[in-house]
């Protein structure tokens, strides 16, 4: 396995926001990157390595295709995508959801293409300092280039890759990032916060917000209602946090009653 992904030397990125920027940051010095996003262009790159604006003809004709678009975006990428896509090429996507975007890919897209359903665990305030060490899950779902893909990930850019299932993926990613996202939001919405008199252990939260503030609007809504398992998460915990109000406003006493079994109807509400 050399540097760069074998048989591969041009990659189209159709979006250039702030995942598309980190992406293109660590790729532009293996590879020749098109990137297609009219709102927000890439400057041409003076240095000659390769990061030129391209229009979607132009990223349909790479060898790797990956959409970088908001999860409500892709099916419009695939339209325009789709018939220009060159027999044998790879589309990935690095949506924070995969059983919506590994279906409407699988459908959109032409049988002669490959497909792989990716999600860097990560975004650009977590991997400021660099990706190496940082997680990345991939998905396959049609085609055999994951092993390849995953090797260059592990040995280049320093990734730990996790092969799994969509479904697999959105069950655990609805409790890792939905409650993340939720309670940051909820608590963004309590400031002013503390921040003389904190404990170490707040500011370990403190710093979990920060990591997901200034996500975009859309990969919030993404986590919480593009994933079909984040509901079932939320309730649960609503529920579970209405059971703890009710207990701290009965004036019971002891660490037990933290512990005692649900009320009923808030129960059946948690396993809904």
């Amino acid at each position: 396995m050399s540097s760069q992904i074998r048989n591969l030397s041009t990659i189209g990125i159709m979006g250039f926001g702030a995942f598309g920027r980190l992406m293109a940051r660590h790729l532009q010095p293996l590879f020749s990157l098109r990137v297609c996003d009219p709102e927000n262009p890439p400057p041409r790159d003076p240095s000659g390595k390769g990061l030129e604006p391209a229009d979607v003809a132009e990223v349909a004709a790479c060898d790797l295709v990956i959409l970088a678009v908001p999860v409500a975006a892709i099916p419009e990428a695939l339209a325009a995508l789709g018939p220009r896509l060159k027999a044998g090429a790879i589309v990935l996507d690095v949506g924070s959801v995969k059983i919506g975007p590994a279906r409407t890919m699988q459908e959109g897209l032409p049988e002669h293409v490959e497909i792989i359903g990716t999600h860097p665990l990560f975004g650009p305030q977590s991997a400021r300092h660099g990706v190496a060490g940082l997680k990345i899950a991939l998905c396959p779902i049609r085609g055999g280039s994951t092993p390849r893909i995953a090797a260059f990930l592990r040995r280049v850019l320093g990734l730990k890759v996790i092969v799994t299932t969509p479904d697999a993926h959105d069950r655990e990613v609805a409790m890792v990032q939905g409650l993340t996202h939720l309670i940051a939001k909820i608590l963004v919405r309590m400031e002013p916060l503390p921040q003389h008199m904190t404990t170490a252990s707040f500011d370990l939260l403190m710093q979990a917000i920060e990591m997901v503030r200034h996500d975009a609007p859309n990969v919030f809504m993404a986590i919480e209602r593009a994933n079909p398992h984040a509901k079932a998460v939320r309730d649960r915990f609503f529920a579970l946090a209405e059971e703890m109000r009710l207990f701290l406003e009965s004036g019971a006493h002891g660490d037990e009653q933290t512990r005692r079994p649900l009320p009923h109807k808030v129960a059946e509400a948690a396993q809904a």
